[in-house]
């Protein structure tokens, strides 16, 4: 049946759900054909066939009165954005008036929705002012919304975004992380992935207290946030630890890092993007639940803990992803496309890695993971907390270079010897892994600046 015989039988006493069918059908409408129609179903007591009526107003030229009128008495909040976004799209100056005054609704989505249509006048000085009244609205959208329409001219260096600084490139540094980061120039890295240190789990991990374990971590992550560039990834692998209980008088106590450490990092000017969940085989983890196999005693439950967070952050930024993928050229792109082997999900069932010199690897799966889904081919990958180097090993594996830091001599050496095997299979570049003390890295970055 023709579209416009359907919408002439609007009228009739069809029922709601025939009536939603004819309006979802309906697509372009010539701008001089009659708003009756849709304007005579505006009093429907269903709210999704009011709300398709004013979708389809908006494709036409109408007047608006009746919905601003319908806009103060209407309860669903579906339509009352339907009906900003219809009056919207007729792009007419006299309408900023009912836009500013809907601001003031309580329903954050209806407010976005006025910020919406406002946006397209926002060079007009009436606008511009009480958009800005917004800035300090305690919804987030509406803060990002608005910081991103009237943001200025970034001051990162747009040219370099693809660049590997050669100082850094393939280095490891043995010393405390913060004095190495503190002297290297800020948008240096593409990716950082790290396991931070167990907080008193290790003996190469002793903290006085919990919060002074945190603040370590958020002093790390603020120098990693200044070093990476424009919109990069920090992607960060860690889990509850469990201290063990004092007595028999007492409790065992259960941190979650991952949660406490979240709040930090969103604050420093990170964006939550996702959180992967690894799964390791039950079996090669710490029996909890046996205590409670063998009583069955409701509240003594304790679950074995097969899980840990990967928790990805982006360095906030107005510029979408598309820029950062366009910095680089189509050859490069092409070369770092993720095969037909990838996790469809945020579940990724990985077996752990044993090592008797270091009590906590990265398994080479996990690692190869994020840098292939985070990274381009040629990009300078970060550790902060090297270990034995399986993040750097990957990287150079994967085609992209690395700088690590780590402050155990042992794990030094595990990591020489790791990556003494690959050489004279230098594919990546023509140069070779370098090691250097702290105190030797800052004079080498210090002669390179002079």
């Amino acid at each position: 049946m023709d579209i416009e015989k359907q919408i002439l039988q609007l009228n009739t006493q069809k029922s709601s759900l025939e009536i939603i069918k004819i309006l979802k059908k309906i697509g372009r409408i010539e701008n001089n054909y009659p708003v009756d129609p849709f304007m005579n179903l505006l009093s429907s007591p269903n709210s999704e066939v009011r709300r398709l009526s004013i979708y389809n107003l908006g494709k036409l030229k109408f007047e608006t009165k009746p919905l601003k009128t319908m806009f103060y008495k209407e309860k669903d909040s579906l339509v009352k954005r339907e009906i900003i976004s219809s009056i919207g799209r007729q792009k007419n100056k006299d309408n900023i008036d009912f836009f500013i005054k809907t601001l003031k609704e309580k329903d954050p989505k209806i407010i976005l929705q006025s910020i919406r249509s406002l946006l397209y006048f926002k060079n007009e000085k009436k606008v511009k002012k009480e958009l800005q009244k917004l800035n300090n609205h305690p919804n987030e959208m509406i803060q990002d919304v608005l910081e991103i329409a009237f943001s200025k001219k970034t001051d990162y260096n747009r040219d370099n975004h693809t660049i590997v600084n050669d100082s850094l490139s393939n280095v490891i540094v043995e010393g405390d992380v913060l004095n190495t980061l503190s002297k290297i120039k800020e948008e240096s890295f593409h990716l950082t992935f790290t396991s931070p240190p167990y907080y008193n789990a290790r003996d190469y991990s002793i903290y006085l207290s919990y919060n002074q374990y945190l603040d370590f971590l958020e002093n790390v992550f603020k120098e990693v946030h200044r070093l990476t560039k424009n919109g990069r990834f920090l992607i960060v692998n860690t889990s509850p630890v469990i201290e063990p209980r004092f007595s028999r008088n007492h409790s065992s106590k259960r941190y979650p890092i991952p949660f406490d450490l979240n709040s930090r990092l969103i604050n420093q000017g990170w964006e939550f993007i996702d959180d992967i969940i690894w799964e390791k085989p039950e079996p090669s983890v710490k029996n909890r639940v046996g205590g409670f196999f063998q009583h069955r005693k409701p509240l003594g439950y304790k679950p074995n803990s097969v899980t840990e967070y990967v928790m990805v952050y982006r360095k906030k930024t107005t510029d979408l992803l598309d820029w950062n993928i366009k910095q680089y050229d189509d050859k490069i792109i092409s070369e770092s496309k993720v095969n037909d082997n990838f996790e469809s999900s945020n579940l990724w069932k990985i077996d752990p890695v044993f090592d008797k010199s270091h009590s906590a690897v990265f398994p080479k799966q996990l690692c190869e993971n994020i840098i292939r889904y985070y990274s381009m081919k040629g990009d300078l990958v970060f550790d902060p907390f090297a270990g034995s180097g399986t993040v750097g090993e990957v990287s150079f594996l994967n085609h992209r270079k690395f700088f690590l830091t780590e402050i155990q001599p042992d794990y030094i050496k595990r990591i020489k010897k790791r990556l003494n095997q690959h050489e004279g299979d230098l594919f990546n570049n023509d140069q070779d892994f370098r090691f250097f003390n702290q105190e030797d890295f800052l004079n080498e970055l210090k002669s390179t600046k002079d």
